[in-house]
């Protein structure tokens, strides 16, 4: 090594200049020409569909055609496997360098839980675009005698009633019971005529009837201070009473309709 030191220093210092110029360019061209084999350039491979495959089977495929893979993000979507690969970036059948990266998006293991809201006096189509804003799916509808017609009576998960709240999966299913909008039970109809506008609304609603068609013979100065003269159906049947022989009320469902006739003065 000493007697190598001394060979360089005894030589001229353009010579050595020279020498260190070649040394470098060679450095240089071997660089250069080794570049392609170090990076992999020129080298390609087609991608292959992995989405729907379980994670552990995609792997195994890729890194066996040579690419590293790395997951990307995991989302719940409860109609295909856990585990399986929803997405895949780059996608299926894109050429890409040998060796590069392929990420991945799986299904959860575990569906991350949600809140039931309550649903309860909604209308149908009105719960079911909430529960889809909830990732939640509606299941069966079942119908019951209700005034309440068309909107949502209880809520079931499992056959069993859900208060707002509780959490539970995300994908569940939640039943319905809808009203029919007619009472299961029949009343004796109320006798409305002589009573003011204001009075027979308040009849009715304490006896969950609906109001129909509210009509009148004259105009009509204050609806506040009106009188109902008219009801249909009548407050009376054509049937009579087998004992005394008197007319028998007529019956009705809650949320059925009565239409009102209205008078500015009571009747005679």
């Amino acid at each position: 090594m000493k007697n190598l030191i001394q060979k360089i220093v005894q030589k001229p210092l353009w010579q050595n200049i020279l020498i260190g110029i070649g040394g470098l360019f060679f450095l240089l061209i071997l660089f250069f020409l080794s570049l392609g084999w170090i990076t992999g350039y020129g080298k390609t491979a087609k991608v292959t569909s992995v989405v729907g495959q379980s994670f552990i089977a995609a792997q195994q495929q890729l890194e066996k055609e040579g690419f590293e893979v790395v997951i990307l993000d995991s989302i719940y979507v409860d109609s295909i496997a856990k585990l399986a690969v929803i997405r895949q970036t780059p996608e299926a059948d894109e050429i890409v360098k040998a060796g590069r990266t392929i990420y991945l998006t799986i299904n959860r293991m575990v569906p991350p839980q949600v809140e039931m809201p309550s649903l309860v006096g909604f209308s149908l189509k009105s719960a079911e675009l909430y529960l889809q804003s909830l990732q939640l799916k509606l299941g069966a509808v079942t119908y019951k005698p209700d005034f309440a017609r068309n909107a949502v009576l209880d809520q079931l998960f499992n056959g069993v009633s859900i208060a707002q709240g509780v959490k539970i999966p995300l994908g569940s299913t939640i039943s319905l019971v809808i009203g029919t909008g007619v009472g299961g039970e029949e009343t004796d109809m109320p006798n409305l005529v002589g009573l003011t506008y204001p009075e027979a609304m308040n009849q009715l609603l304490l006896q969950r009837i609906g109001v129909g068609s509210v009509l009148s013979l004259e105009t009509i100065k204050d609806s506040a201070t009106s009188f109902v003269f008219r009801q249909t159906p009548s407050y009376l049947s054509t049937k009579l009473d087998s004992l005394t022989g008197m007319p028998l009320p007529n019956k009705i469902r809650q949320g059925q309709l009565v239409d009102l006739y209205l008078s500015n003065t009571p009747p005679p």
